[in-house]
């Protein structure tokens, strides 16, 4: 339940349903997920160490929202990290790893969940790097995705298996600068698609 909360609530926040300044209701909270006040606490705790959101003793829990330009900036990092990992995946990953990828880029066209299986075939790239330090940090950079990524933009699923394509390419020609550069354009382009979202969301909304 904490799990589900943060989930819920960081997508709030990152696609401005939320906004920077809004109060948060802790039991309005727990009431709409049918909970105990502790989960809610916990997820709004790990929103915080996010810089999501500010707890403070006596004005409460409040929004520290994130701007179109924030957005950009969060997805330029994950692009950074994913780029690198798909960059040492190229030279470090075996035969048994390209195939698995391979099938996992596939399940991605008959899955009830894309994101789930998109996520999928992501790590596995990640793994393939070799380099636990490289997955510390591309774990808290991903959680600046919102999870219905593609309920927003379900558009982007078209280009992300053509985007899967190009990179397995590269990964099997043992291509390390291409594939970098691959992985870094995916997620840069994913993330000027919600960055110009969220302006147009605040352009729309009455001053």
């Amino acid at each position: 339940m904490r799990a589900r909360a943060a989930d819920e609530l960081r997508n709030r926040i990152l696609t401005g349903r939320l906004q920077a300044g809004t109060r948060v209701d802790l039991d309005a909270i727990t009431e709409e997920f049918r909970t105990s006040r502790t989960p809610v606490r916990e997820a709004l705790l790990e929103l915080s160490y996010e810089g999501l959101v500010t707890v403070a003793p006596r004005s409460g829990i409040t929004v520290v929202g994130v701007s179109p330009e924030d957005a950009v900036d969060n997805f330029a990092v994950l692009a950074a990290l994913a780029g690198k990992a798909a960059e040492w995946a190229a030279t470090r990953m075996t035969p048994d790893e390209l195939a698995e990828l391979r099938a996992l880029a596939a399940a991605i066209d008959t899955a009830d969940d894309v994101v789930a299986a998109n996520r999928r075939f992501h790590r596995a790239v990640n793994r393939a790097a070799r380099s636990p330090r490289l997955l510390t940090f591309l774990r808290h950079a991903v959680r600046m995705v919102p999870t219905n990524y593609f309920e927003l933009f379900p558009e982007q699923e078209q280009t992300s298996r053509t985007d899967h394509a190009a990179l397995l390419d590269a990964l099997e020609r043992r291509d390390a600068p291409a594939a970098r550069a691959i992985a870094e354009e995916h997620i840069l382009r994913a993330g000027e698609a919600l960055g110009d979202w969220l302006r147009d969301q605040a352009a729309a909304r009455p001053t």
